[in-house]
């Protein structure tokens, strides 16, 4: 048996660089994904598509792995990086974008993410795992965010 978590993200912050450099840096999928912890691996799978194999986390058992792939696109002049979800590709499916402002010297960030992870374990456990997934997902999240930060 399995079960699905659904998790919606919606962060905004300011980066102490200039949009052309932020937009650089978070158009470059494996550039910015070395920003991300617990990332075991980066995989180009090709078109513009990568997966992302997660470090596990849990004990024997009852550990997770979350693997999942999407497809990036980068349009500079609307200021936006979206990427989709590769089907098959894993047990997650994860869709969002960067929306960037332009400030002069300092950058907007919008990060939007939505995103379902596929447990193959109990539905029972669902209520226990969930809110530990979800905060999880936002405190490696948050992370990245901050790691962006201090990059500029």
């Amino acid at each position: 048996m399995a079960f699905t978590i659904s998790i919606e993200v919606n962060r905004e912050i300011e980066l102490a660089a200039p949009f052309d450099d932020v937009f650089a840096l978070v158009s470059d999928i494996p550039r910015t994904v070395s920003y991300f912890p617990k990332v075991e691996r980066l995989v180009d799978i090709g078109e513009n598509a990568w997966r992302w194999e997660m470090e596990k986390i849990g004990v024997d058992k009852y550990s997770i792995q979350t693997i999942y792939a999407c497809r990036y696109h980068a349009d500079r002049e609307a200021g936006r990086v979206t990427w989709t979800p590769v089907e098959g590709e894993g047990n997650g499916n994860v869709a969002g974008s960067w929306t960037l402002t332009d400030h002069g010297q300092t950058t907007r960030a919008r990060y939007q993410a939505s995103a379902e992870l596929t447990l193959p374990m109990q539905s029972l456990l669902k209520m226990a795992l969930s809110p530990v997934v979800k905060h999880e997902f936002n405190n490696l999240l948050d992370t990245y965010l901050n790691n962006l930060k201090n990059a500029f």
